[in-house]
């Protein structure tokens, strides 16, 4: 072993305070350098799956196939989107059997805790097959999922029952995947009964959630500060339900007094679903509290909308809402690749930060030559 100085230590410092050891590499022949004890043969790719494999895999509720299937539909890739449009096309008739209930409220309100503890209940004490949607915010730097939704629902996930996919929101408006609808068309097709879809937060996501979805649940905290903020949002009009969360402890008296007050708010609102009255009441995720009763009275709604005839009326809306939102879509992805288009971007976004013309014009000026 050599000691030497490091070529970084000051001038006139003592040299014996900065040293760093040397030890020469072994001398090995050329047959020797590769030891045959450890294998470095690189990881075999993934068979790619058929279409029939991806369909056979989601019927028969193969959670692995599911997942690579939902991973496939959410692909930018222009190879990946016939075979996806294909393989929802084949499921398309087993699908639209599911309960869909929206989950929203603010960071910290609990939604992910109340999600597992809701979850579980419904596998375990019900017998559901429940799939969970968490729609995670996305990371500015690698695109993918920040919380972590999965991680944080240990109990739920170790439920045979139970189909959790955290799934980044790619920067989309309010958090709520682009690919959302289709994911919960492959849940429904493997045969999920109860599709919990959870957004970000309190934000613009929410009138998306209530367009796919068939009951929209809003979770409020006790200390949450000011009462009418919901309403500024319009949040709270849409909702069929609020539940105050974290009524434990000596939170007890401060959630019933934010019951009674959300009460009040949603007496003088009218009701987003027509024959139903939005309730409000408290609950527990941590100690399990009010999430039976929660579960009655959403199960309830979801008898007296059946028979109603307006949960039919409502999913025939929502498919049109569909169609248009998909239809913007792929307009916006065929005009991306027009020959010249990202060219044209990149030239006008130049003249746009150097001030050399106005966004609005800039965007003119695009449409015209584009579609020309």
């Amino acid at each position: 072993m050599e000691n030497k100085t490091p070529e970084w230590v000051p001038d006139g410092a003592d040299k014996k305070l900065f040293a760093s050891s040397v030890m020469p590499g072994l001398n090995l022949r050329k047959d020797e350098a590769h030891d045959d004890t450890i294998s470095w043969k690189p990881r075999p790719k993934r068979r790619e799956l058929s279409l029939e494999d991806y369909k056979e895999g989601v019927l028969s509720c193969n959670k692995t196939i599911l997942a690579r299937a939902i991973t496939l539909i959410e692909s930018n890739s222009d190879a990946h989107f016939e075979k996806a449009q294909e393989l929802l096309a084949s499921l398309l008739p087993y699908s639209g059997k599911s309960f869909r209930i929206g989950i929203t409220g603010v960071p910290g309100a609990g939604k992910s805790t109340f999600i597992e503890a809701f979850g579980t209940m419904l596998c375990k004490e019900f017998g559901k097959k429940v799939a969970v949607l968490a729609v995670d915010p996305s990371s500015t730097i690698t695109g993918g999922s920040i919380l972590g939704d999965k991680t944080r629902m240990e109990n739920l996930s170790r439920c045979e029952n139970a189909f959790i996919r955290p799934s980044p929101s790619g920067g989309v408006l309010g958090g709520v995947a682009r690919k959302s609808r289709e994911t919960m068309l492959l849940c429904e097709a493997a045969g999920y009964e109860i599709i919990l879809v959870e957004t970000v937060g309190v934000g613009q996501s929410e009138v998306t959630v209530r367009s796919m979805t068939d009951f929209f649940l809003l979770i409020q905290l006790a200390a949450q500060g000011d009462e009418l903020q919901g309403i500024k949002k319009g949040v709270i009009e849409l909702a069929d339900a609020i539940l105050v969360n974290k009524c434990d402890g000596n939170m007890v008296e401060r959630s019933n007094l934010k019951r009674a007050e959300l009460a009040g708010v949603l007496h003088y609102l009218n009701s987003p679903t027509p024959g139903w009255t939005p309730f409000c009441d408290v609950c527990s995720a941590y100690t399990g509290k009010g999430i039976r009763e929660a579960w009655e009275r959403i199960d309830g709604f979801r008898v007296m909308m059946e028979k109603s005839g307006f949960f039919a009326r409502r999913r025939a809306s929502q498919k049109i809402e569909w169609f248009k939102s998909l239809m913007e879509d792929e307009i916006l992805r065929r005009f991306y690749h027009i020959p010249g288009v990202k060219d044209m971007i990149s030239h006008y976004t130049k003249l746009i930060s150097n001030g050399a013309i106005t966004a609005a014009s800039a965007v003119k000026n695009l449409l015209d030559s584009a579609t020309k």
